[in-house]
């Protein structure tokens, strides 16, 4: 799978737009930063992971993904990559 570098350099530049777009105050973009994480089993790449700037447990991670064409399995691909990536990562 290949980072769309359109959203990526989006987000990468303007970060409070994702947090807009989720309906929380852009202010909360100060709390992460926003990278493309490659989890290295099965050779995938998340298009876009909002990780937490501080240790705090409390705070949560965002994981975006662009879809621009229909697919049915689109769910059951991104929680397997979300769920392979949280196993990964400390």
């Amino acid at each position: 799978m290949k980072t769309d570098t359109i959203f990526y350099q989006l987000f990468q530049s303007f970060p409070s737009i994702f947090f807009e777009l989720i309906q929380l105050p852009i202010s909360e973009a100060n709390n992460y930063r926003f990278d493309s994480v490659e989890v290295k089993q099965f050779s995938f790449r998340l298009d876009g992971v909002f990780l937490p700037q501080n240790n705090h447990p409390q705070t949560p991670i965002y994981f975006c993904e662009v879809q621009f064409q229909e697919d049915e399995a689109f769910y059951q691909r991104f929680f397997t990559e979300i769920f392979l990536y949280l196993s990964k990562t400390d």
